[in-house]
This record gives structure tokens, C-alpha cells and sequence, in this order.
């Protein structure tokens, strides 16, 4: 059984029915949060108020009927309500699978590491990226098979050519930015996976120079690329992530396909991963 939470920002109702009619279609039972229809009554935003969006996502969590809790949209709010959730409580209902991406990187990071599990970086429950068949079909992957070793999981182009295993790591810019200071950097070798939305090349540069300045890279082999949609200027993007990115020592993979682009790839976070950036795959570890 799905359960489908809204811990980050609200949909529209119809948009949420149709999320709904769409994963039903799939084959799945389907058990909506207490508060997926909520929104805030002044921060517009929100998708209700944080105590009871940490509330719908612990109370999926520990159901004993739900083996997946996906969530219904991205946006904004995941971080005002992590605090909130009972990590021993989540962990005592076994691993599950959490699905989502951007604002849910909050979640993947901080579930990933106290529950010290796989988390899937793939689309949210409400999304059009459904709709693509890529995109389904590596989602489905993921939730239903468990691709073995040697699978392929993104192709992409060498920015900076080379090859490194580690855990896989990272999701939206904004949101492990957001989070310096607070989740630890990583202490193991990691590939962070990388994409964004709507953010000018200015501030990407900010973002990237506040990790590497306070050593978020250090135990870093590699670094994918992915999509860096609605950019005000794409020349520019992609000058900033080479400049802040390619003399960090480790290969560097780009336009891979996950993110906020009409493709997005769905990826298992925590999962050891070979990254071979002259070949241009990255591919799970043996």
C-alpha cells in the first residue's frame, strides 16, 4: 500500500484526485494523509500546519499497511517540520520506502541517515513527470524489482572525466545549502547527485562556495549533474557549476536526467553506486 503525505508544500484537490486515480492505475492501493488536503490558513504556502504534516508522515510511516510513503509535491515546508518527527518510532516500523524529490531532499537527508536506509530521489506523487514513461518505468523499478549490481541508473556527458564509487547522496542545491550547519557533511566516500530549479547563476555560485568553504566536499569522489530548469540564463548556469565544480579533484558527471525537467529519473539514495564519467553511467556498485 501507497501513502501519499504533503510535507512540504499544498495541491490543489483535483490535482491531488488525479495523483490518486493515477498511482490506483498503477496497481496500487492508495491510503491519503489525514491532512494531504490541508492548506495553511495565512502561510499560503504550507500545506497545512507543520505538527500536522509531521503528524500525517509519522502516522504513515508506522502504519503497518504502508510500504511506501510518497509524497504529494515538493515546494517548501519539509524543513519546519522534520524536527517534529519521532525518528525511533519510524525506525522501530522497519525501513519503507520514501519517495519524492526538491523540497523532500530535506527528508531523504535526515531519514536517510537516522533510519540509515535507501531513500528514492524520484518523482512526487502529483506530478506530471508520472506521465513520462522513463520516468515511471525507473520508478516503478526501484519500488517493485530492486535493480541488481551493474545497473544502470543515469547516462549523462563528462564534464570532468574519471571514475569513483561511493554512497549516493544529495538531491536539490537549495535544500543541502539550506541545510550547512545542520546535517552533517558527508564522512564516507559519496557521490551527490545535484539539480535545481528557477535559481540564477549568482546564487547557485553562492551555494556551491558556502560547501566548499565549509568542507562539504572533502569525502565527495563524485559529483552528477542533473537538470537546473527555468535558470534566467542556461550559458551562464552551466559556467558557474564548471567553475565552482571541476577543480574539486573528483570526476564530474553532467546532464544527467533527474530533476525538475519533464524527465526525472528516479534514483536510490543511500544505495553504493560505480560512477564512470568518461563512459558517462553511473550504475550501481557490485
Amino acid at each position: 500500500m501507497i501513502g501519499l503525505v504533503a510535507p512540504s508544500g499544498p495541491m490543489a484537490p483535483d490535482r491531488i484526485d488525479a495523483g490518486i486515480e493515477n498511482l490506483e492505475a498503477w496497481g496500487f492501493e492508495v491510503r491519503a494523509g489525514k491532512h494531504l488536503y490541508d492548506r495553511h490558513p495565512r502561510l499560503s504556502y504550507l500545506a497545512g500546519f507543520d505538527q500536522e504534516r509531521a503528524a500525517d508522515l509519522q502516522a504513515t510511516w508506522t502504519d503497518p499497511d504502508v510500504s511506501a510513503v510518497w509524497c504529494a509535491r515538493g515546494g517548501y515546508g519539509a524543513q519546519r517540520m522534520i524536527d517534529l518527527l519521532d525518528f525511533d518510532a519510524l525506525r522501530a516500523a522497519g525501513p519503507k520506502h520514501l519517495i519524492g524529490f526538491s523540497d523532500i531532499t530535506a527528508l531523504h537527508t535526515r531519514i536517510g541517515r537516522e533510519l540509515d536506509q535507501v531513500t528514492i530521489h524520484g518523482p512526487v506523487g502529483t506530478g506530471t513527470q508520472l506521465a513520462d514513461a522513463p520516468s515511471a518505468e525507473a520508478l516503478r523499478s526501484l519500488i517493485l524489482r530492486q535493480p541488481g549490481p551493474g545497473a544502470t541508473l543515469l547516462t549523462g556527458k563528462p564534464l570532468v572525466p574519471g571514475s569513483a564509487t561511493g554512497r549516493l547522496i544529495g538531491g536539490n542545491l537549495a535544500l543541502i545549502a539550506g541545510d550547512l550547519g545542520i546535517e552533517p557533511a558527508p564522512d564516507e566516500p559519496s557521490v551527490v547527485i545535484i539539480e535545481d530549479v528557477g535559481e540564477s547563476g549568482y546564487r547557485l555560485d553562492r551555494m556551491l562556495t558556502s560547501l566548499r568553504r565549509a568542507g562539504w566536499f572533502e569525502s565527495v569522489t563524485g559529483v552528477v549533474l542533473g537538470d537546473f530548469t527555468e535558470a534566467d540564463d542556461d550559458d551562464l548556469v552551466a559556467a558557474v557549476l564548471a567553475d565552482r565544480l571541476a577543480d574539486l579533484g573528483v570526476p564530474v558527471l553532467q546532464r544527467a536526467v533527474f530533476g525538475h525537467g519533464d524527465c526525472n529519473l528516479a534514483l536510490p539514495l543511500g544505495a553504493v553506486v560505480d560512477l564512470d564519467a568518461a563512459a558517462g553511467t553511473v550504475r550501481l556498485a557490485a
